[in-house]
């Protein structure tokens, strides 16, 4: 409709002022105002020669001519408000009715894919609150992707190679007097995880030590027995020394096993993992077929650089006198691998905000290589994740553990839920279920929600509430209609000769149907807290359509089973919606 609009109006604008080619832009009427369209007349004021009121008045009145789905409008200031009949709407509501998927686009696997990258966690520590927002945006992006139509590959690198990994190794020989996860009972992640606070600890003794026996503060961290263990461990790491593998091998498997229990837990999964300790060679043979195309130079002391100035960057390194790569060089590989891996057009990285300037610096250097899908490499880059309490610290063991936070939504879900008498009639395992459901969507919904360059608190208390813009609010809703549909059965048909439209009615059709541009473009900005915010927009329009209309006690049969389409519809659009947040939309509650 809204194309026809512009069409008819790019033609009014020529034939009324002589604007040829002139720019149409629709967009919403606020809801303070009547109308379904607004037209801002201003940009042709210079061509009508007239007031702003009289320019859209002359407009409208064109429009209303020559549109037959146009019936009427009104004049505020500069602004047209165009009011639409209730052909186009039914025409929308056709649509959807027609389409049991509406919104999602079936995949096309002949398109090239576009990648995703998100997690990459380290294997010295479990997963936190920090992984927590990362995973979801990632999901929820390669969800939202995938919706439009596109392949989408999900991957992860996982850094398990490094002085942090040694410095687990370390502490576990000296105090883990060999525990496993089994004799102790922790996941294997918690276990690892707990030997890196560990080594914290046991370094700042050392270096407390140190500091009373005369050193600086850093000579003695520098020279603390235990740093210098970790730093000689490292390089027999690197050196191949079977019984470093060994130790290395076994708490790695440890840490692997309880990322993916949590990865479960969270309904996340990825297609193919990448491995530092495999990568982090790539690059090299790039960097020097960078020197010999004068990309990259070779200062005197044998170390390689790129000059960015010229293009507002810095000079950066990458490669070390000794030969050795940095980061840069491993993800300048690595992004040349995953093109070389798989049929793909782009590349998403999901990493905070702190890591800009690194991704900046990346593309640019691989734009200057000449790699023609340099263009269409992206940094989802996102705001960090605070409790009321504060940010939090791992080398502590003051982290937000993802494991203990997902227990405790669901604690939480099943306090609320038996306060407000929402388990009523469940089983015990359908009771379970359901605060699994409900925990694990409130935190998802929560952190989604939010812009994701926007920093943010999360509140487990304030994510849970069955009012207002949470996941339980959208969650209930589609269970309340769910229980509708199940009480009506099998009813009559309609027709819209025997369904006029009421104003709560025609308002979800339109809501409902901004469902597939919605999509595009939280797809195009990588943004799902555009969906968040439109699922809240239809689980309030249609609470705001039940309190003044029944459904099953409708005015005649006909209009009943129109608003149970009307309600199946909504309850689609809400399980899909939220299943690209990756939150399960329960049956009943």
């Amino acid at each position: 409709m809204n194309t026809l609009l512009e069409s008819a109006l790019a033609d009014i604008l020529k034939d009324l002022f002589g604007l040829e080619g002139a720019p149409v832009e629709l967009q919403e009427t606020r809801k303070e105002f009547e109308g379904d369209l607004t037209l801002v007349v201003f940009p042709y004021l210079k061509a009508s020669r007239m007031a702003p009121d009289a320019t859209a008045n002359a407009i409208g009145a064109e429009l209303q001519a020559r549109v037959e789905a146009v019936s009427g409008y009104n004049v505020v200031k500069g602004f047209l408000n165009i009011s639409l009949s209730d052909a186009p709407v039914q025409a929308a509501f056709d649509a959807i009715q027609a389409d049991g998927q509406w919104g999602i686009r079936p995949v096309d696997a002949q398109q090239a894919a576009a990648m995703v990258e998100y997690s990459s966690p380290n294997t010295n520590k479990p997963l936190h609150l920090g992984h927590i927002r990362n995973n979801l945006l990632g999901y929820s992006v390669a969800q939202i992707i995938q919706a439009t139509g596109k392949p989408v590959v999900q991957v992860q690198i996982i850094n398990d190679r490094g002085v942090h990994i040694c410095k687990s190794m370390y502490a576990w020989q000296q105090f883990g007097n060999g525990e496993t996860p089994e004799s102790s009972g922790l996941k294997g992640d918690h276990l690892v995880g707990k030997y890196y606070v560990r080594f914290d600890q046991q370094l700042k003794k050392e270096t407390e030590e140190g500091v009373a026996a005369g050193k600086t503060p850093e000579e003695a961290k520098a020279q603390a027995p235990c740093m210098l263990a970790v730093q000689k461990m490292l390089q027999e790491w690197e050196a191949g020394d079977e019984s470093v593998l060994a130790l290395w091998n076994q708490m790695n498997e440890w840490v692997y096993s309880g990322f993916n229990a949590t990865y479960a837990r969270l309904g996340v999964s990825f297609d193919k993992n990448y491995y530092e300790s495999n990568t982090y060679l790539l690059g090299k043979k790039d960097v020097e077929e960078g020197l010999a195309k004068g990309v990259f130079y070779r200062r005197e002391d044998g170390s390689v650089w790129i000059d960015l100035t010229s293009d507002g960057l810095d000079e950066k390194l990458v490669l070390r006198k000794d030969g050795t790569s940095v980061y840069m060089t491993q993800d300048i590989g690595t992004a040349i691998q995953r093109f070389a891996d798989f049929n793909m057009d782009s590349l998403t990285y999901v990493v905070g905000n702190e890591q800009d300037y690194h991704f900046k610096v990346l593309f640019l250097i691989l734009s200057k290589l000449g790699y023609s899908w340099a263009d269409k490499l992206s940094h989802l880059s996102y705001g960090m994740v605070d409790l009321p309490s504060g940010r939090m610290k791992s080398r502590e063991g003051t982290v937000v553990d993802a494991d203990d936070l997902l227990d405790e939504m669901e604690a939480t879900a099943k306090r609320l839920s038996e306060e407000l008498g929402k388990v009523d009639g469940l089983s015990a395992a359908e009771q379970a279920d359901l605060y699994k459901t409900l925990g694990h969507g409130a935190l998802k919904y929560f952190i989604l929600k939010v812009d994701p360059k926007k920093r943010m608190v999360f509140n487990p208390e304030e994510s849970i509430d069955f009012n207002g813009n949470t996941g339980p609010f959208l969650q209930y809703t589609h269970a309340r209609i769910q229980s509708i549909l199940r009480k009506a059965g099998e009813v009559g048909t309609w027709s819209w000769d025997d369904v006029a439209l009421e104003a709560k009615e025609r308002e979800l059709i339109k809501i409902l149907g901004k469902f597939p541009s919605v999509i595009d473009h939280a797809a195009a900005d990588q943004n799902p807290s555009a969906v968040a915010s439109y699922l809240y927009d239809v689980a309030k329009g249609y609470n705001g359509f039940y309190q003044v209309h029944s459904v099953l006690n409708a005015e005649t049969p006909q209009k009943a089973a129109f608003r149970v389409d009307l309600s199946r519809q909504v309850a689609g659009v809400l399980k899909r919606g939220l299943s690209l947040l990756g939150i399960a939309a329960p049956e009943q509650m």
